[in-house]
């Protein structure tokens, strides 16, 4: 008894899926650049005639910290998303471009409409959320 055939994207729609991950990689990189600016950017005034950089009351140094905290934060947030774009883009290359990583039955096309990057298919999903 023969199991049921493996469900697969056509190369057309491949090829669009491949278009949307690399716009949004680009997206991202562009992101990237602007929030490591943030991140490592100092407080204090622009003003010529400051002497120095540092800000000049202590409630505006824990804004700046939290500022570039955040900033950090986001960054390190679109750095997962920019590998799990990578990652979707070797599967691409692979021929394995929908095919759950845990399972190998195919992810969904809702799924990957909403997340193009998915790995897993969402019942592999939930059981890695479990755990």
């Amino acid at each position: 008894m023969a199991g049921k055939p493996k469900e697969k994207f056509k190369k057309d729609e491949i090829a669009a899926y491949k278009k949307i991950l690399l716009s949004r990689r680009e997206v991202l990189i562009s992101n990237m650049a602007h929030l490591e600016g943030e991140a490592l950017k100092t407080g204090g005034s622009d003003s010529a005639g400051e002497l120095s950089k540092a800000p000049s009351h202590l409630a505006d140094l824990g804004s700046d910290s939290y500022e570039q905290e955040l900033a950090l934060g986001f960054y390190e947030n679109e750095e997962e998303v920019l590998a799990e774009i990578d990652a979707a883009l070797e599967r691409v290359d692979e021929s394995k471009f929908g095919d759950c990583e845990t399972c190998t039955d195919f992810i969904g096309r809702e799924r990957i409409n909403a997340l193009p990057w998915a790995r897993l298919c969402i019942d592999c999903k939930r059981k890695e959320e479990g755990e």
